[in-house]
């Protein structure tokens, strides 16, 4: 805690109290309270963001183009980038971790599930807003923070390359992840396929839009944040809305996928986005919504295949859990295709009308 408390004073030279904040499974990150204020303190994670002046340079590029979008009061808030007292953007500490601090959202709470419907429109309208906001901004004047990532052909080939090497699988999950990842390979390259054909332009992408990553205030009515901008980048907005749906409908007890909510959020998102969403880019929702949760559970068991490196875990085989129950909710979704594309349709109808 003091090596903690001399970091968080390159940020601030009085620091009265520092606490874990939030369950992040990339970044540590912490809520510091000085004399007169508060400020998140994250420790990039070095194994997962080369190039963490990369991600400072995005975030104060997001900040500007919005400010310079609109002349009146955002409904949005992003956190602000806040220098170190020698006006710096970040701090390397003496192992080369790199130290950033981020102004802290008052009055606000994060909400590891929905409780309401009216919860799920307001994700969905926050994620069509940020959309929105940005999609005038030229997606190569970011940096690719993250090359690779929600590329699932890529995750697709990595996989096989390690389960080539890896000893036979005889636990029944992990002869369940494998014999589902054999059935389902194909979903991985639709998403990408479309886009080298032209059909998905490139956007800027938040790239982690998962639910409590949105802040709502502290009565948990309205969405007023959306923090968590490291991974924002080029990419396709399909992997923001189908890890939007993914993390909001997923019923955890039964690894079902929640309809209702999916129809609300989706009903908001595109009511935000339809004045630039094209046919295609309609045609490729449920793809998305699919893909994420097969991408996802692939991700987990190709890193409890090798150890458990990229995401934190508490014991060995939680990416092994983990990777499952996203395969069940893929499955889920699956069986579900012909309601979820209806439904689609009949928003799709209703934006245009």
């Amino acid at each position: 805690m003091n090596e903690l408390r001399l970091i968080a004073q390159q940020f601030a030279k009085i620091i009265i109290n520092i606490s874990p904040l939030g369950n992040g499974l990339i970044n540590d990150t912490f809520l510091v309270t000085t004399e007169s204020t508060y400020f998140v303190l994250q420790r990039i994670n070095p194994k997962v963001f080369r190039k963490p002046e990369q991600i400072m340079d995005n975030l104060i590029k997001i900040n500007w183009h919005i400010r310079q979008k609109t002349n009146t009061a955002l409904e949005l808030k992003i956190p602000e980038l806040l220098k170190t007292i020698t006006n710096h953007a970040y701090y390397l500490d003496d192992q080369g971790d790199c130290w950033r601090a981020l102004d802290y959202i008052e009055d606000s709470v994060s909400l590891d599930v929905l409780a309401s419907v009216r919860q799920a429109e307001q994700t969905g309208f926050a994620l069509g807003y940020f959309h929105r906001l940005v999609n005038n901004l030229d997606p190569l004047f970011l940096h690719d923070t993250l090359p690779g990532f929600h590329i699932a052909p890529a995750y697709l080939s990595h996989y096989q390359h390690i389960i080539a090497q890896a000893p036979e699988q005889i636990d029944s999950q992990s002869l369940y992840c494998v014999n589902f990842i054999s059935k389902f390979q194909h979903l991985a390259s639709a998403l990408e396929t479309a886009k080298e054909k032209g059909l998905l332009p490139l956007r800027v992408i938040h790239g982690d839009p998962k639910l409590n990553n949105f802040l709502f205030d502290q009565y948990g009515k309205k969405i007023i944040g959306l923090i968590d901008l490291d991974t924002v980048k080029p990419g396709l907005v399909h992997y923001d809305i189908g890890d939007c749906l993914r993390s909001c409908c997923h019923k955890l007890d039964t690894n079902k996928f929640d309809l209702e909510l999916c129809s609300a959020i989706l009903k908001s998102y595109l009511s935000e986005v339809s004045p630039f969403f094209s046919e295609d880019d309609y045609q490729f929702l449920f793809a998305a919504i699919q893909l994420i949760p097969f991408e996802l559970g692939l991700r987990f068991y190709t890193d409890y295949l090798e150890g458990n490196s990229y995401f934190k875990v508490t014991d060995p085989k939680e990416n092994l859990r983990r990777a499952v129950n996203q395969f069940e909710l893929c499955q889920n979704i699956t069986e579900q295709e012909a309601t979820i594309n209806v439904l689609i349709d009949k928003i799709k109808i209703e934006c245009k009308s």
